[in-house]
């Protein structure tokens, strides 16, 4: 069967790989379409210390069961976890089996689902009554929904999300979904303008903004209860703790690209919840789901491009060439 394989950095290709048989108690799944986002780009360009060469790409989703069964009939369209978990480790023995400490995340360390084929547990696998796009963005969405999760995010919290990305714009939706006053903030317009469809409510352009200034007034001088940081920049990770009220929380998504020199007397003064956020949790998944079933997500906004398997390495590479031209694409395999 057909599968898209990154060789080595800036080396893709479809290639032919063996046949996937339905392995015991899992899932055979036809998959439909696939998700690219920045952790693809960086596999493709090699600048992902996680990943080991050849992979198979693939970790945002859309499928169909092949071989059914009382509750998941054959061709119920689905979408799926990409995570592994050890259920030994701390993380897992707590019940936090997203951060397990020995994860094996699809298309990262081990190969993804850009195949025509593939067999899956069954607890990993989410029927929706979705699109096939729609399906695609219930992964990437469901990391900004879990890092609102952490913070806590209710409705009566003004919520500042830091970035506009595919990760940026999950915290958004989910921090509206929850009735929340949010805060979008971006150098990009048109990055901005989703995220108003996405939810919302106020736009802060840091080009032309003052962003403590604008904060300010919007949270009537006492800053936002809740700052999420999506964007994985130095200054960025420091503004979050800066510009958070007294006793808020921080949410971290993102990796800094660098240490982050920090004025550490706020911890102690403001008192902060400063939390990390990593992958997602089943709840996580759900609530993706009732908000696209809803259809309360700018879907079409959202996709760049839908490209077949053959075209996957062309548009790849225009990508990493420009990659302020996409926000997301999407392989159509059938």
């Amino acid at each position: 069967m057909k599968a898209f394989r990154v060789e080595a950095a800036g080396v893709a290709n479809v290639v032919e790989v063996p046949a996937i048989r339905n392995r015991h108690g899992e899932v055979l799944l036809r998959v439909r379409m696939v998700g690219m986002c920045g952790t693809d780009l960086n596999t493709y360009r090699g600048r992902n210390a996680m990943v080991t060469f050849p992979r198979i790409l693939g970790h945002e989703i859309a499928a169909e069961v092949v071989e059914g069964d009382g509750d998941l009939p054959a061709g119920t369209a689905v979408t799926i976890s990409p995570y592994t978990s050890c259920g030994i480790c701390p993380a897992c023995l707590r019940g936090r089996i997203n951060a397990c400490q020995r994860n094996e995340t699809m298309g990262v360390q081990r190969d993804g689902a850009m195949t025509e084929y593939i067999s899956v547990p069954r607890d990993k696998i989410y029927p929706a009554k979705l699109s096939f796009k729609e399906l695609c963005l219930v992964e990437p969405l469901t990391v900004g929904f879990h890092a609102a999760a952490r913070g806590r995010v209710q409705s009566n919290d003004k919520v500042a999300v830091f970035g506009c990305g595919g990760v940026g714009l999950g915290a958004i939706a989910a921090s509206a979904f929850r009735g929340a006053d949010t805060v979008a903030i971006d150098m990009d317009d048109t990055k901005l303008a989703v995220a108003s469809k996405a939810g919302a409510k106020h736009l802060i352009n840091t080009t032309r903004d003052d962003l403590h200034t604008e904060l300010q007034k919007i949270t009537g001088g006492r800053g936002p209860d809740v700052a999420i940081e999506a964007i994985g920049l130095p200054s960025t990770f420091r503004q979050a703790v800066e510009e958070v009220s007294y006793t808020g929380r921080v949410v971290y998504i993102g990796y800094a690209k660098e240490p982050v020199a920090y004025e550490t007397r706020l911890f102690v003064q403001k008192e902060l919840d400063i939390l990390g956020s990593r992958n997602a949790l089943a709840e996580d998944f759900r609530e993706v789901i009732k908000m696209l079933e809803a259809g309360d997500f700018p879907v079409e906004e959202t996709v760049s491009a839908i490209v077949p398997l053959e075209d996957a390495a062309q548009i790849l590479g225009e990508w990493s060439d420009n990659p302020a031209r996409f926000t997301k694409i999407m392989v159509q395999l059938s």
